[in-house]
């Protein structure tokens, strides 16, 4: 995909959706990995030319894990022309060693999104960017109908009132194989994610099933996705009007 396609599917969002407004300073939640790093390109080449004029600015929630090194990430940010705020945790230590927890990502999510939503205000930021694809919208309402039983996804936008942020969500439109290929097309600097948990999440098993159903039956995962977008989910009612 090139950045050309990538920035008319984030503009299709952002317009449909009200994600951007004038004078905006936009935290761009920056893992390493190819979903935020391509993120961080789109919102870059958005801010170029969208009528309404907003500020970025990058942030990393450093876990703790070893052998996590940013320095890639943090020299793109700088060729951009973003600053780079890595902010040091130690969530690791606190999930694997001292909670041992058996199903340790919702805590570490918690306490991820608690510590970027803590330096995002210190920075001044009142909306925060995160790279959720289209795929992971699909995967979410399937998690929530196997596993909680209610028709539910995370909406394209968020206020969080208690913190008076709101998380805005660009990549609705955009595909996963699509940020596949922008990532090989550009040779996007991609962090390895060093977490023992990763790829053996309840999110990767829902994946490889509707991966399984679409190969079985071509067309599903659009139809599932035009469910979402048509499904009437309260979060989502009159974001788009």
């Amino acid at each position: 995909m090139k950045l050309q396609q990538l920035l008319s599917l984030t503009r299709k969002a952002v317009d449909t959706y009200h994600l951007i407004d004038e004078g905006d300073h936009i935290a761009i939640g920056l893992s390493g990995g190819k979903d935020s790093l391509a993120l961080l390109y789109a919102l870059h080449g958005l801010q170029r030319f969208y009528p309404k004029k907003f500020s970025l600015t990058a942030v990393s929630v450093d876990l703790g894990m070893e052998g996590f090194d940013l320095t890639p990430v943090t020299k793109l940010c700088k060729e951009l022309g973003i600053s780079h705020h890595i902010i040091k945790t130690q969530i690791r230590q606190i999930v694997f060693e001292e909670r041992k927890e058996k199903n340790p990502c919702s805590l570490c999510a918690k306490m991820r999104k608690g510590a970027l939503y803590n330096a995002v205000k210190e920075l001044g930021c009142n909306k925060v960017a995160y790279a959720h694809h289209k795929d992971d919208f699909i995967e979410t309402m399937m998690m929530s109908m196997i596993y909680e039983g209610h028709f539910y996804c995370f909406p394209p936008k968020t206020y969080l009132d208690r913190m008076d942020l709101t998380i805005i969500r660009p990549f609705l439109y955009v595909e996963e194989a699509d940020v596949i290929g922008f990532k090989n097309k550009y040779h996007l600097p991609v962090v390895k994610n060093p977490c023992p948990a990763d790829g053996a999440t309840k999110r990767e098993y829902i994946k490889q099933l509707i991966r399984t159903i679409n190969h079985e039956n071509p067309g599903t995962k659009t139809r599932l996705f035009t469910a979402l977008i048509n499904g009437h989910i309260p979060d989502w009612e009159d974001q788009n009007e």
